[in-house]
């Protein structure tokens, strides 16, 4: 088969390493693509939003099945484009997509299908933003409604960055039409985690939960980020919280999707926080999440290919994992989230055939070294039978990076996955 994947991050990497492995994929190509991908498949100079050269591209190329990873495609409805010129790709359609593309759309839609999530209001004037943030007061969350590349949302612990929140949006267009329209809602206390499932109608095959850490340093302090690692599975996570997601979540977001007709194909993304009254939705997403990708895939041990095939056909695709517990540690580049240096030389990156190592931001040089291109550089990741030595095997790897003042990393990743010793209590 010939696969054509759409994207050019982390997750679209994760998704050619595992495609790598099947009997069935004999080319793989990626539009753009990057630098670590551009090692291992053939990477096409075409943007992932440009979908009729896309679609000219498959058809051209005989491509049997697209896989998209990111969001805006998606909004951007490459899949209906690609099922009308008769092309088999695996995403949600553009009505579908709304689920990720609008908050305020997924907020009624759980409020009208009594899935769990935080109270809301929505709002266009300021002024009754700002009333209304009086009214219920701090922490409390403000979200642009639309697309926002991650960065739509403030938790914000007083009123004051709350209203400053919606003025930026609603007054000063901080993120264009994204934040036309605002969402805010109720903070929410509890751990977090993220869950995947293969959708197909009302079919929902979901995956092993992850937990992913937004905030720039360690201990979860600072800004907000795309993602600055992930770890799976979740030990402190109650598998009858997992079992309540799946059965009053994700398959009623599948049902009701059907009910409005727009039925959902793709991956489902859940990010949802277990509360004092159980899990609840944060956000849902329409695609593969990244990072926590670049850590489920690997556990994953069926065909990729094959399990996109069963779903897609109606058939259970028999999903089975492997035993052991994934760490994934993402390095940046020094002033990510904010203004960082582009093109900066990185680190010789052979090393451990224990750890794997998955590109985000980086160019492939014509002496097989890599420039850094993005604010998050790469993931550093491996799956090991205990969380110490799978902490442990990062920890070595990531020395590397420690010899520049060019990047930086988290260093407490996966911590919480091992359990404390007698002595340290």
């Amino acid at each position: 088969m010939k696969i054509l994947v759409i994207g050019s991050g982390g997750r679209e990497h994760m998704i050619v390493k595992k495609l790598k492995k099947s009997d069935k994929v004999t080319n793989i190509y990626v539009a753009p693509g990057n630098g670590g991908i551009a090692a291992e498949a053939t990477c096409i100079p075409i943007q992932d939003d440009a979908i009729e050269e896309l679609v000219q591209f498959a058809v051209e190329t005989k491509i049997d099945w697209t896989i998209v990873g990111p969001e805006i495609p998606l909004s951007k409805g490459i899949v209906n484009a690609f099922r009308s010129n008769n092309l088999r790709i695996f995403g949600p359609s553009k009505e579908a997509a709304i689920i990720e593309g609008s908050k305020d759309f997924a907020k009624a839609f759980m409020k009208q299908y009594n899935i769990p999530t935080a109270k809301y209001q929505t709002f266009t004037d300021v002024n009754e933003a700002i009333k209304y943030i009086k009214r219920e007061g701090a922490p409390i969350v403000v979200k642009a409604d639309g697309l926002a590349a991650g960065k739509g949302v403030v938790v914000a612990m007083t009123e004051a960055e709350a209203i400053e929140a919606v003025e930026n949006m609603l007054l000063h267009n901080q993120f264009g039409e994204s934040g036309n329209r605002v969402v805010v809602e109720e903070f929410l206390d509890g751990k977090e985690f993220s869950l995947f499932a293969f959708v197909d109608g009302e079919n929902v095959y979901p995956m092993i939960p992850a937990r992913d850490h937004k905030r720039a340093y360690d201990g979860d302090q600072g800004p907000n980020t795309g993602g600055m690692g992930s770890y799976s599975p979740v030990p402190d996570l109650n598998p009858d919280h997992v079992q309540f997601t799946i059965e009053n979540i994700l398959k009623p977001v599948a049902k009701g999707m059907v009910n409005e007709g727009r039925p959902y194909t793709g991956v489902l993304y859940g990010g949802l926080i277990v509360t004092k009254e159980g899990p609840k939705v944060i956000e849902f997403n329409a695609r593969f999440g990244d990072p926590e990708t670049q850590v489920v895939l690997p556990q994953l041990e069926n065909d990729l290919i094959q399990v996109i095939e069963d779903v897609t056909n109606g058939k259970d695709p028999q999903l089975k994992w492997k035993e052991g517990f994934t760490i994934g540690t993402v390095v940046a580049s020094k002033g990510y989230p904010g203004i960082y240096e582009k093109n900066v030389r990185l680190p010789d990156l052979a090393g451990s055939s224990d750890v794997y190592v998955v590109h985000a931001g980086t160019e492939l040089l014509d002496d097989g070294g890599f420039v850094s291109t993005g604010g998050r550089v790469l993931l550093v990741g491996t799956t090991q039978d205990t969380p110490e030595k799978a902490y442990q095997k990062i920890e070595e790897y990531l020395q590397k990076f420690d010899k520049t003042d060019d990047f930086f990393y988290r260093k407490d990743i996966g911590k919480t996955m091992i359990k404390p010793t007698i002595a340290s209590i």
